[in-house]
């Protein structure tokens, strides 16, 4: 059986399946309850310093954007950092550590940007013996408002004078969380890197508003006739979070960075899927408050199955495999030439595929031959831009198969190139070119 135990920063875990910092580890109860499903670790809900408390509205907190069967695909979140008393909280971290200690307790924390602001609350999350702390540079609403939470993680300079001012004052490894609400997510990485962050994490959640109620005409959810802008997460910003992560994980400024992986994460393959682009482990919200707690046991048994179909004995083995591969565009071969293929014995004569193509692209795919209905590939029009692959709705109906080379290309007339799989050895790539020189 494959071994997915999990060692990011000195941290160790049984799994790399990490609870991240959000309503599901608020309190005590609900982290013990995760324990006992068997997540490998959990970031404590972010606290903030002693004083006044933080209040959250009394009302509906979420907004939600849901697929044709109601499946939910993304959660606006307007709630604050934890509104409990923070000595209460960390009372209750020292004792689920204690009870626990082969889980991972970090503590996500968001205090003003002020130096004697985090020298207070370091030492008192120290105390604790939790495992790390996470700095919220995420948050994008109420929080950032106050100049805290994204506010900070927009603005690389906050970004490296607070982590410079963590690491000189806690023994604790110190995680960067990263806001995804910024141009370019090199530059608050970077920042983090130059002021001695031992990892970051991304992505945090996404600036929206979901909908608006057409009744009232207020954004949802709505508070007393008015709405605001929440934080976007769930299976509808993986793709965005993926790019970012990759993105960290191919700088050469911050290569080796240790990167916790956030965003949509659901199934086994999601995770595989991140710590293949650079993730060392992964962080989970929406999945548990759409599912519980106890998805983390699929999570978990689906990783070690295809570990061990696939002959990877640890995490190493698949932590960053993808990223060689992820280029930028004027380094992909443009030789390379694949064409789509129906498969008429899948195929359902729905005719999805020929309405795309005809439509919106290269009118590719014939609706009828003698007379039937009937849909197949026009090679010589084909340019396999593969839309056809994904609105069919049966899977592996439609494939696209790469020609060979010497095969003749009915669309341009001439014979396709050979196929290079890895572009950095095509004789046409000038990153080849140099290196050779």
């Amino acid at each position: 059986m494959a071994d997915i135990r999990n060692n990011f920063v000195g941290i160790k875990s049984p799994n790399p399946f990490w609870l991240a910092s959000a309503p599901p580890t608020d309190k005590a109860y609900n982290v013990i309850r995760a324990f006992k499903a068997g997540w490998g670790g959990v970031v404590w809900k972010t606290l903030g310093e002693e004083g006044p408390p933080v209040v959250n509205v009394n009302g509906p907190r979420y907004g939600a954007i849901w697929g044709a069967d109601r499946r939910l695909l993304g959660l606006n979140n307007i709630e604050l950092i934890t509104d409990r008393d923070l000595f209460l909280n960390l009372r209750e971290i020292k004792q689920v550590k204690k009870d626990w200690p082969d889980r991972a307790i970090v503590v996500s924390l968001m205090v003003p940007c002020v130096e004697e602001s985090w020298k207070a609350i370091l030492p008192l999350v120290e105390e604790t013996e939790a495992d790390g702390i996470e700095l919220n540079f995420g948050c994008p609403h109420g929080m950032s408002e106050r100049g805290m939470g994204s506010a900070v993680g927009q603005v690389p300079e906050y970004i490296e004078m607070v982590v410079r001012w963590c690491k000189q004052n806690t023994r604790m490894p110190v995680i960067t969380k990263l806001t995804p609400n910024i141009t370019d997510i090199r530059k608050p990485a970077r920042a983090a890197f130059a002021g001695g962050t031992d990892a970051v994490s991304l992505i945090n959640t996404i600036n929206s508003i979901t909908g608006v109620d057409l009744d009232s005409f207020a954004p949802m959810p709505t508070i007393d006739g008015k709405g605001s802008h929440g934080g976007y997460c769930g299976p509808a910003v993986k793709p965005i979070a993926m790019n970012m992560v990759a993105e960290i994980a191919r700088d050469s400024e911050t290569r080796g960075l240790p990167i916790s992986g956030i965003g949509g994460i659901t199934t086994w393959r999601d995770a595989a899927e991140f710590m293949a682009l650079g993730a060392g482990n992964v962080q989970v919200c929406t999945a548990a408050m759409t599912y519980g707690f106890k998805i983390v046991q699929e999570m978990i048994e689906g990783l070690k199955n295809w570990m061990d179909a696939k002959g990877h004995a640890s995490l190493d083995d698949i932590v960053g495999r993808a990223t060689p591969n992820v280029t930028d565009w004027q380094y992909l071969n443009l030789n390379y030439v694949a064409k789509a293929r129906i498969d008429q014995d899948a195929c359902i004569k729905c005719g999805r595929c020929h309405i795309a193509c005809e439509d919106t692209s290269h009118q590719a795919i014939t609706s009828m031959v003698d007379g039937v209905r009937h849909f197949e590939v026009i090679e010589a029009e084909c340019v396999g831009c593969n839309l056809c692959v994904n609105v069919c709705p049966v899977e592996n109906c439609i494939t696209m198969e790469p020609l060979a080379a010497g095969v003749m290309d009915q669309r341009t007339g001439q014979p396709v190139s050979p196929v290079y799989f890895n572009w950095t050895q095509h004789p046409n790539n000038p990153m080849a070119k140099a290196a050779a020189e």
